[in-house]
């Protein structure tokens, strides 16, 4: 796939740019009104579509004040801080509703069938790292073993499956969002490799909780998220735990051992050990001023979208922040981790991808075969002809300019 020419990190495409035009030229004329980020507005919406009393369904009243909580706050940090475009105000508009929507029809789901949210599951591999230090490598090389499970893409931005004897159209509905998502942002594909059915990071899960980091990376809402920083992250846990357990009831492989990565797991790390308690876990390092570069890089392409006043010396502040929270929780909670722990470097991953990869089996204890060597050396082999190898050198060269 041939990328265009990104000349600077806060660069977006024309389409973005004749699309908040149009929008406000509509809006000017009357012909519709901007879309409100206010929670009652945005509930009353999802619940025209998915049933109301799914807001209950499997949760306890703390998880269901949580997330109500959750929900305001951020649209009150939308609304006084993010400074959106037209565009983002309405693509903040339709995420939410989504979320919402989703957690709706979870509810109910759980509702009907109370035992998928109960399902046993296999302890996890926990990839656990910063943001761009190689845990997307790792994870996917890991879940690519047959003895193992991944999460799909798919399954993760629609967590809830469809009822029994329909079909599972969610991959039809990941790729015509991915379709979307590629027009408004030419350098998507670069900075992240998509796949509707591959194995991709829980990030969508928790989206679906209103925890902060699906969030934090599109738009500028510091309050909402020193609000989530500080907050305990239980009860987006808990949902968490619910979906998973529900997702490997759905696709069958509760008995093997699923590969859980999201970047927000480096701050969350004591109550999602709290939770799998058996788990193991594996962490990634890389030089954190290349993960900063490279930081910088996807969340200003992401705010630059959504936002006409995107700051770019804020977005390399809160980075330069962000890496420090998350390396001090990482150090903390692994020090106080009895389990099994496996530690691999973005060099070594470079240098010799094999050899890091049975270092870290051992490490972990677990036995690594000839079905799982070849299944990594085809993932592998994707990966090194995807995109996203690109992106370094495109953020290599916003240094030096």
């Amino acid at each position: 796939m041939s990328l265009p020419p990104r000349p600077h990190p806060l660069a977006r495409s024309r389409l973005v740019d004749s699309a908040n035009l149009r929008l406000e030229q509509a809006w000017a004329a009357g012909w519709c009104t901007p879309p409100a980020l206010d929670p009652a507005v945005l509930w009353r919406k999802a619940c025209l579509t998915a049933p109301a009393a799914g807001e209950t369904g499997g949760r306890s009243e703390a998880d269901v004040a949580d997330f109500r909580l959750r929900l305001e706050q951020l649209c009150a940090s939308l609304n006084d801080e993010a400074q959106l475009s037209a565009l983002g105000r309405t693509l903040a508009h339709g995420q939410l509703v989504r979320t919402i929507r989703h957690r709706l029809a979870l509810g109910d789901l759980w509702q009907r069938h109370p035992e998928l949210a109960q399902h046993e599951i296999a302890a996890p591999i926990i990839v656990v790292g910063q943001m761009r230090s190689g845990t997307t490598r790792v994870h996917r090389l890991l879940a690519s073993d047959p003895a193992h499970a991944g999460t799909r893409f798919c399954d993760s931005w629609f967590p809830c499956p469809p009822a029994r004897g329909r079909p599972d159209l969610r991959p039809l509905w990941s790729a015509v969002s991915l379709l979307v998502a590629r027009r408004l942002d030419p350098w998507l594909d670069a900075i992240h490799p998509f796949g509707v059915t591959r194995p991709d990071e829980e990030l969508g899960w928790l989206a679906t909780a209103l925890d902060h980091c699906a969030y934090e990376a599109q738009w500028r809402i510091p309050a909402f998220t020193a609000f989530s920083e500080t907050r305990d992250p239980e009860a987006v846990y808990r949902e968490f735990d619910r979906i998973l357990r529900t997702d490997a009831a759905v696709r069958g492989n509760g008995a093997r051992c699923r590969v859980l990565k999201v970047p927000q797991f480096a701050e969350d790390l004591p109550a999602l050990l709290a939770r799998f308690p058996e788990a193991r876990v594996v962490r990634t390092r890389r030089d954190l001023d290349e993960v900063g570069q490279s930081a910088v890089s996807l969340v200003a392409n992401q705010m630059a979208m959504q936002s006409d006043a995107a700051d770019l010396a804020w977005i390399e502040a809160e980075c330069r922040r962000k890496i420090a929270l998350r390396e001090a929780r990482m150090d903390a909670a692994l020090k106080e981790f009895a389990g099994p722990v496996a530690e691999v470097t973005f060099p070594q991953l470079d240098r010799d991808w094999e050899g890091a990869i049975g270092r870290l089996y051992a490490a972990l204890q677990l036995p690594l075969g000839q079905p799982a060597l070849a299944a990594m050396h085809g993932e592998h082999a994707r990966a090194a002809a995807a995109p996203h190898q690109a992106h370094r050198r495109t953020y290599q060269a916003f240094a030096r300019a």
